[in-house]
């Protein structure tokens, strides 16, 4: 089962959109962009090969363009694995805190950011080729 859920950059109306299992700790793939249909296509189009059989996602209104009603659980309560991981990034990231005075001049530097992150949570250390 994986999870999808969006993560709100306040200063700029920059999404950042996660895919988790529900069942390990870590995120699976992320795309940042703002909160279309066609940024979550992007995202869509990097995880529908996976052997995924059920997709949970909140009631966000452009899940059900793309994710077939059989393989679609809309849950609030299950979106903890999610929110979790949402929350580990804002933890490391001062750039993603709701109110902040730090916020990302870049995408391509936010971009960069959170793939560091995720490869330093994932492995303990971090790639001198990342």
């Amino acid at each position: 089962m994986m999870s999808l859920r969006l993560l709100w950059v306040q200063k700029k109306t920059i999404w950042v959109w996660t895919v988790v299992n529900t069942k390990l700790p870590g995120i699976l793939k992320f795309v940042i962009g703002d909160s279309s249909l066609l940024t979550f296509t992007t995202l869509w189009q990097m995880i529908q090969g996976w052997a995924g059989f059920l997709y949970i996602t909140d009631r966000y209104k452009v899940y059900p363009c793309l994710i077939e009603d059989c393989n679609h659980l809309v849950s609030k309560t299950a979106m903890t694995r999610v929110e979790g991981e949402n929350c580990r990034l804002r933890h490391y990231l001062a750039r993603l805190h709701r109110k902040t005075l730090c916020d990302s001049k870049s995408t391509e530097m936010l971009y960069k950011s959170i793939r560091l992150l995720i490869y330093y949570l994932k492995h303990g250390q971090l790639s001198r080729f990342s």
